[in-house]
């Protein structure tokens, strides 16, 4: 990025003339300052996981999991509209952890309930087909 600059603004001293008819303008003397800032530091604002947090306290919350993620993640949302960079991003970061924690549960959890309804249901079946 560019320093931002701003305009230059002439602004008369006093009004000293310098030469010229009196009542007529003369050669006055101006100053121009120009005020520059440094480069701003871009610094990514962290993050707050406030979404995921939300589906893992909905959909799978293992326990409570999504309940205590949601929670770090509205900490750190806080956190980050107090100006707290460091707090939002601990805060953040023990959302996330927690968020990854019910998600894998979640999906594990998940598969083992799909694996053990399709083995009784084979089971059912295969029982059904037998002839005595």
């Amino acid at each position: 990025m560019h320093p931002q600059v701003y305009p230059t603004e002439a602004v008369p001293l006093q009004g000293v003339n310098y030469g010229g008819l009196p009542g007529q303008p003369g050669v006055v003397q101006h100053t121009a300052v120009n005020i520059t800032r440094g480069q701003p530091v871009i610094t990514e604002a962290p993050k707050d996981y406030i979404i995921w947090s939300l589906c893992c306290f909905v959909y799978s919350n293992p326990f409570c999991l999504g309940l205590a993620a949601l929670i770090y993640s509205i900490k750190a949302r806080d956190r980050k509209v107090v100006g707290d960079v460091d707090g939002a991003r601990h805060y953040g970061s023990t959302a996330r952890s927690l968020n990854i924690a019910a998600t894998i549960i979640g999906a594990i959890g998940f598969f083992i309930f799909i694996i053990t309804i399709s083995v009784i249901t084979a089971q059912a079946a295969s029982h059904y087909n037998y002839r005595y």
